[in-house]
């Protein structure tokens, strides 16, 4: 529910704060006094609508932690729209587009004066039709649990099924090029870092000669070693350091020598002809590693391409079996669902009757396996299609259709939010109306606009929207205060006393209700 309301600065309303409680929440007032702005800034808070006010904002008792994980949710969640230059929404103060703040709002909240047809959506209507099923005979919900279970394995068996099939059609040209692919590979069969072993042969060789004529020269000093030995000696020092350095330089020029003159033996064709098909394995792989681990995923595609007969037996058995088992289950459903039809055609009427409202068709059809079954819910007005009956007649059925979806509801629906459905009804159509909410307010916090008295009386909370020099403000009413307003959309401006009476005798039928 909505706890709070904030408003600064729309048109007529300088700041506005709305204390809110459960229920059905009526708004009332002269005609220009501003009560559908008022509307339009609540849901401008929830990114539905937009409107030009500094500051829209409503603070609500909602589970954001079910909606989505990038918002972190509080015990008071709090929406606002604020407009300076430009428009900007937030959900605690986290900024969000306007798409992405109507998404999250619209999971709790339905705007009746919109022509949405989500409540006549198939899924919604059998949810209706279900839920009357499992209150009154059977665990449909755990048949259709596990229903769809069952139809989400099918789907996944089908989807891989399709793809075997699809590969089957061309796996010979698929092995061939899987076993074309592990031979060229093999047939050059590289080792891991080999490539960089031959390049640096390759660089040891190119400068050999020139290695082995310097290594010659700097022997020559070793002819002199005796001399350098005895001159230490004969001048005091202990020449056993230079002992060291020329025993560690005479160990590597032989190692160095040792390792070039092995290159002798080395063929230099085969050492470039080896380097270039390594070359050409890493231009086409990107590295030896990587051509190795290609190898290998081939050799997995061909085990698979060889076992796919076996794969897809075993696939097509298990969708034989899965089709089985979800058409019985649909079966199910669709027996149960046939079997309670003609009841729930039965109490829509008896709403539609309370609404003053013709009488609705209501079938169910084959039609193809969905997550929720094979049927489809097909639903007319005194025969005319949802699409061409009039606004107020779809608004009427909307409210019939929640009713019957609240019999048996546990928890809280969310909030709707209604702009003067019932305009232009007679008395009694108003009441009907009004009762219907009352119902409905049980389980949705509902904000209306009226201009009856009717639908005004029934209200648990009463705000009047009103006019002083130009300026619009709000004011929840007190019982007398009620009466006032009531006695005032009843007789006008010159309230009676017949009109007074009238009015506390709604206000008092309401209360005897409760």
């Amino acid at each position: 529910m909505v706890e709070r309301f904030y408003l600064k600065n729309f048109l007529g309303f300088d700041e506005v704060e709305l204390d809110l409680k459960c229920g059905l929440i009526v708004f009332s007032g002269p005609s220009g006094s501003g009560k559908s702005m008022l509307m339009d800034s609540i849901l401008s808070s929830f990114g539905v609508l937009s409107c030009d006010a500094n500051i829209c904002e409503s603070s609500v008792t909602w589970d954001l932690s079910q909606n989505t994980s990038s918002i972190e949710n509080d015990d008071i969640n709090v929406f606002k729209h604020i407009k300076k230059e430009k428009s900007r929404y937030f959900i605690n103060n986290q900024s969000l587009s306007k798409k992405a703040i109507f998404e999250v709002a619209s999971r709790h909240l339905k705007h009746l004066s919109l022509r949405d047809f989500s409540d006549f959506e198939n899924e919604n209507l059998l949810s209706v039709i279900d839920s009357r099923i499992q209150n009154k005979t059977e665990d449909i919900y755990a048949i259709k649990a596990k229903y769809k279970k069952l139809f989400d394995e099918l789907q996944d068996v089908e989807s891989e099924l399709l793809r075997v099939t699809q590969e089957e059609k061309k796996i010979v040209e698929l092995k061939e090029f899987a076993a074309f692919e592990i031979k060229k590979i093999e047939d050059i069969n590289p080792l891991e870092g080999e490539d960089e072993e031959l390049l640096k042969i390759k660089k040891e060789l190119s400068k050999k000669e020139k290695v082995l004529q310097s290594i010659e020269s700097a022997n020559a000093i070793f002819s002199y070693e005796y001399n350098v030995s005895k001159a230490l000696e004969n001048i005091g020092i202990d020449g056993s350091f230079f002992d060291d350095a020329m025993n560690e330089l005479r160990a590597v020029l032989d190692d160095a020598q040792d390792r070039f003159s092995a290159l002798d033996d080395v063929n230099v064709e085969e050492i470039l002809n080896r380097i270039e098909e390594l070359a050409g394995l890493k231009r086409r792989y990107g590295s030896i590693q990587e051509a190795l681990s290609y190898k290998e995923e081939k050799k997995l595609q061909l085990a698979e391409y060889e076992n796919i007969e076996i794969k897809k037996d075993k696939l097509q058995s298990r969708y034989e079996k899965l089709t089985k088992d979800v058409k019985r289950l649909a079966d199910t459903l669709s027996k149960l669902r046939h079997a309670e039809v003609e009841s729930f055609c039965e109490d829509l009427n008896g709403y539609l009757g309370e609404l003053y409202l013709r009488d609705a068709q209501v079938l169910i059809e084959d039609t193809s396996y969905l997550s929720y079954g094979k049927d489809m819910v097909l639903l007319k007005l005194n025969g005319v299609e949802l699409q061409k009956i009039s606004t107020g007649e779809f608004n009427r059925l909307r409210l019939a259709i929640l009713a019957l979806k609240s019999e048996f509801m546990s928890g809280n629906g969310g909030i709707l939010m209604l702009d003067e459905i019932d305009a232009n009804l007679s008395g009694e159509e108003s009441m009907s109306v009004a009762r219907v909410l009352k119902k409905l307010s049980k389980h949705f916090q509902i904000f209306v606009i009226s201009h009856q008295p009717q639908l005004t009386s029934m209200g648990d909370q009463h705000f009047l929207v009103y006019k002083e020099n130009d300026n619009s403000f709000v004011k929840e009413l007190d019982f007398q205060s009620r009466v006032d307003e009531i006695a005032r959309i009843i007789s006008g401006k010159d309230i009676s006393q017949e009109a007074k009476k009238f009015a506390k005798e709604l206000l008092e039928a309401k209360n005897d209700d409760n």
